[in-house]
């Protein structure tokens, strides 16, 4: 397969656990196999990889809430300072949704902001980038931590869109959803023998609703904004956009960042002395900020390299390092263990924070409608995050440029 000179880097986020193999390399292996172990031991590291898929992006769009929190607004939340927290994480303000006010009329003032109505607005926007029509669509994949259905709301964005020939489903990977959603969509693409010819894959989430705010070291990492792409099926491997991919998981990991249920005490009164069930709800999100930086720092680089290998490519034909915006210094020791410069990293972060699956592609939006990305270029991403999960893609844009 002839590539371009030129070549982009995908990196997203994996904060999940999705069903990869385990890995010890979290526990501090520092080699690594470049082959697919079905059955490993619980200290051999393990990934699976993906070559070509037969699919390319050609839209691209994203959605974010309104109301915005700065830095300087959390100095009257917790204590802190806009210059600590820009000089440590690279984050200058927040996107967050808010809770509907007791007299909200959605008749009259419409939909109130919510992970679908972000969803769908980022996945309207790469529609029309795309040219297709709602009916060309024939698979919308929501990937999301936190719906507002817990049921999944990737049927409501379908509908909400108009896509009448789709089937649609949610995937659960959180900071990696987007990424493992676009490899997953690649697969029913390029499967031979089925029906599946576009794709929509739309990454959202609304971390503001599961962290603590009186906990200054993570309530001033996250925001809430979706973003989508549109992949479309292509008749032989010259023309993929998704180009390789590599993926891990080690649940072993589990602790070091989590959402876990909590639920409460709901006494049923059936017959004797009752049955004691539980009443759904989840805990705040912990994280072990120390131990996912050097995990990050450590594996993302490994698992870019093991994509490039997949796409039979070298770090120097990559354009763009597309890494999960979680904090700009692990961009930074990532970008220099490849040897990339940062004029060649794609970050929004400042303006955004972390927002988990809508990470990755709300910041390549960004970067296409500026024209920063042009067709053909090739774009390398990799992330990291809760499960832990940790994987990498390298793509090629196959879509206009410029605002449209």
């Amino acid at each position: 397969m002839k590539l371009p000179s030129t070549a982009f880097l995908f990196l997203a986020s994996t904060c999940s656990t999705l069903a990869f193999q385990p890995s010890s390399s979290f526990l501090g292996r520092n080699t690594y196999k470049t082959t697919h172990t079905r059955n490993p031991s619980p200290t051999a590291l393990s990934m699976v990889t993906t070559g070509p898929l037969k699919c390319r992006p050609i839209g691209i769009g994203s959605a974010s809430p309104k109301t915005v929190i700065t830095n300087v607004d959390l100095e009257s939340v917790v204590e802190t300072s806009d210059e600590w927290i820009r000089t440590r994480t690279g984050i200058s303000e927040r996107r967050v949704l808010l809770h509907p006010k007791g007299d909200y009329d959605a008749e009259k003032d419409g939909p109130f902001e919510s992970i679908k109505t972000l969803a769908s607005d980022a996945a309207g926007k790469a529609l029309k980038m795309s040219g297709l029509s709602p009916d060309d669509i024939d698979l919308v994949l929501v990937a999301t931590s936190s719906p507002d259905d817990m049921f999944g709301d990737a049927t409501s964005v379908a509908a909400s869109l108009g896509c009448q020939n789709a089937v649609a489903f949610d995937l659960t990977a959180a900071c990696s959803g987007f990424l493992f959603g676009a490899v997953t969509a690649g697969q029913f693409l390029t499967n031979d023998g089925n029906s599946y010819k576009n794709a929509i894959v739309v990454g959202a989430d609304a971390l503001s609703r599961w962290i603590d705010w009186d906990d200054r070291n993570s309530c001033i990492l996250f925001g809430d904004g979706a973003g989508a792409i549109v992949l479309s099926a292509t008749e032989d491997d010259s023309n993929a956009g998704i180009l390789g991919s590599s993926a891990h998981s080690n649940g072993l990991g589990y602790k070091e960042l989590n959402c876990g249920y909590a639920g409460v005490a709901r006494q049923v009164a059936t017959p004797g002395e009752g049955t004691t069930l539980s009443s759904g709800s989840y805990n705040r999100l912990a994280m072990n900020g120390k131990e996912v930086y050097k995990f990050a720092t450590r594996e993302v680089p490994k698992v870019i390299t093991e994509a490039l290998e997949a796409a039979n490519m070298q770090v120097e034909q990559v354009d763009w390092l597309l890494l999960h915006q979680a904090n700009i210094r692990i961009m930074e020791t990532v970008a220099s263990r490849l040897g990339i410069p940062m004029e060649k990293v794609i970050t929004n972060l400042s303006s955004y924070g972390n927002t988990s699956a809508g990470s990755i592609p709300l910041a390549l939006d960004e970067a296409v409608r500026s024209g920063q990305v042009k067709e053909g270029d090739v774009i390398a991403c990799a992330g990291f995050g809760a499960g832990l999960s940790w994987g990498a893609a390298i793509m090629r844009w196959g879509g206009k440029s410029s605002s449209i």
